[in-house]
């Protein structure tokens, strides 16, 4: 444990000796082109201290998988610079994918026409097994995944996960980032809680991730809930921001917050 502590601690000095990226980071989150809804969420996916953990930098080629509505692209289109790319490996579509997924998507392509905010983003998609061209190979500095591994173990198993770390792997520089964001399962629970709860074990994402190839160098608190235990009549989707049992005991899970989530950075060895 004191170890890691202070490979996080080394991390996080090493981040906060950069004040360009600071200022860029700090701008992206101030930007218009996020809502204000978007904004009231910083409490608990704290983008800032989140992206300054993973050492993004506005030079970067960053691969953000499956980004969905764009909270997170929000972000990272503003932030990176010229230099720099945001490539926004979305949902991969074809006639077995749910509508919610298809209407994400075309969604997520409006705001790529001319003058939108994704304009520069470059679009390529991922599913595990069916569509794993994410980027060139070996030519990302960082591969980014919020809140998405338990939705490939629900859906595709351990294999599933095992296939898109690989993937991330194989895009990646040597020396490249993958930073992780999921719901939090204790290692006490029930492994066949990950099935459905929408939470999965730290060891099992930091094995998947050993298993491709990957280091773990460093874990952080900052997306942690201690409030959050995990044990919920519809899993995650009973906390904020679903809120999943409608009014049900809905003061006791505002109480909560949103859920416990692991922060973890992986890298591709040199």
């Amino acid at each position: 444990m004191k170890t890691t502590l202070r490979v996080v601690a080394a991390s996080l000095f090493a981040l906060s000796a950069q004040p360009a990226m600071a200022d860029q980071l700090s701008d992206a989150v101030k930007s218009e082109h996020r809502t204000a809804a978007a904004k009231v969420r910083d409490e608990y996916r704290n983008p800032q201290q989140t992206l300054r953990f993973f050492g993004i930098e506005p030079d970067m080629t960053v691969v953000e998988i499956w980004p969905g509505g764009g909270w997170y692209t929000d972000i990272l289109s503003s932030m990176l610079s010229p230099d720099g790319k945001l490539i926004a490996a979305h949902f991969h579509v074809d006639e077995e994918t749910r509508d919610y997924y298809k209407k994400s998507l075309q969604n997520f392509k409006q705001q790529m026409e001319d003058g939108g905010k994704y304009s520069g983003v470059e679009l390529t998609a991922f599913h595990p097994g069916k569509a794993m061209e994410i980027a060139e190979a070996g030519s990302a500095d960082a591969v980014l995944t919020f809140r998405n591994v338990h939705n490939w173990y629900m859906n595709s198993g351990q294999e599933g996960v095992e296939q898109a770390f690989k993937t991330f792997y194989k895009a990646l520089k040597p020396g490249g980032v993958l930073g992780v964001v999921d719901h939090h399962l204790p290692e006490s629970a029930d492994d066949a809680m990950m099935e459905k709860s929408g939470y999965v074990k730290q060891s099992f994402v930091v094995d998947a991730a050993k298993a491709a190839g990957f280091t773990l160098e460093a874990q952080s608190d900052v997306n942690a809930n201690p409030m959050d235990d995990a044990q919920h009549p519809k899993g995650v989707w009973t906390l904020p921001p679903t809120l999943a049992l409608g009014e049900e005991d809905q003061v006791q899970y505002l109480a909560i917050g949103e859920s416990n989530r692991m922060t973890l950075k992986f890298v591709k060895p040199e």
